[in-house]
């Protein structure tokens, strides 16, 4: 194929958008409320936000996760500190959070590998199983009759009650 084409034998049709011709010496409004929004508005917040960008640049941020000291368990405060059994309560909160955090990633990871593995899923997920049985027991038995209201006060008696049949059982 020639490099150079024949504009001749080819012609290009011609638009159908007419070419404006301005005819009136009024300025356009659009064309002045643009540039005013420009120099009034855009122009110093865009200064403004560089700025910033150049500022920060120098003093990199970085975000992690907040990270809480340990405090004492219920069972170690004293009567009547009201505030260690706060802490104590936010703590239990917390590891509660987390709790379920863990058994919904071992609960995701459950299904990635079934829908994975398809018709072979008990042979090759086996470990994933056992894991995800060994984590929702240890969850049940941590948090399991609690409900919603559960607080620590309510989850150290039940392992404390549970500790107590464990030792019947045994003798």
């Amino acid at each position: 194929m020639p490099e150079d084409h024949d504009w001749e034998a080819y012609k290009v049709p011609p638009t159908r958008t007419p070419v404006s011709e301005r005819t009136t010496s009024v300025p356009n409004p659009v064309n002045f409320f643009q540039s005013a929004f420009s120099y009034v508005l855009d122009a110093p917040v865009t200064f403004v936000r560089e700025w910033i960008e150049r500022w920060q640049s120098k003093n990199k941020f970085y975000y992690y996760h907040q990270k809480f000291r340990r405090v004492p368990d219920l069972s170690q405060c004293l009567d009547g500190d009201y505030l260690c059994y706060y802490e104590a309560e936010a703590q239990w909160r917390r590891d509660r959070m987390v709790d379920q955090e863990i058994v919904e990633i071992v609960r995701e990871r459950m299904a990635a590998c079934k829908q994975r593995e398809g018709p072979n899923q008990f042979q090759n997920c086996a470990k994933e199983m056992e894991l995800l049985a060994q984590v929702t027991k240890a969850y049940q038995d941590r948090y399991g009759d609690l409900g919603y209201h559960g607080n620590a006060r309510t989850c150290l008696m039940k392992q404390k009650h549970r500790m107590m049949e464990e030792r019947k059982a045994a003798q």
